[in-house]
């Protein structure tokens, strides 16, 4: 779903995608659509656990309490109770780059407790 524009594009392009046999949707919290595509994935009528649903951690969002945070909005945003695959969208950005390890590994901790907490 990326440069896919948030609002009707977004909704009826996943929706779409859904109804013709597409099972994995790919999106990102730097997209920008993610409500978009989480009402379309509803509107499809497709059973959420016949998707594959793929999010991404921003830049922005790096370290421990962030990550936890940007779980939880993204999960609220796709209104859905699980993500199937979420990513560090890019591991090592421009705006972090002097601790960028310390945060990754952050970032994994919050992920790890994410995936025990069936969040993910």
């Amino acid at each position: 779903t990326w440069q896919t524009p948030d609002g009707d594009v977004a909704r009826e392009s996943v929706k779409t995608a859904l109804e013709v046999g597409y099972r994995h949707i790919d999106t990102a919290a730097a997209y920008g659509n993610e409500v978009s595509v989480g009402q379309g994935i509803k509107e499809s009528g497709v059973n959420r656990h016949d998707i594959f649903l793929t999010t991404k951690l921003w830049n922005d969002s790096h370290g421990y309490e962030a990550t936890k945070k940007a779980i939880d909005l993204s999960l609220q945003k796709l209104d859905t109770d699980y993500l199937d695959l979420y990513l560090i969208h890019w591991s090592n950005p421009v705006s972090v780059r002097e601790h960028w390890a310390e945060l990754n590994a952050e970032s994994w901790q919050a992920m790890e407790e994410a995936v025990k907490a069936g969040k993910i």
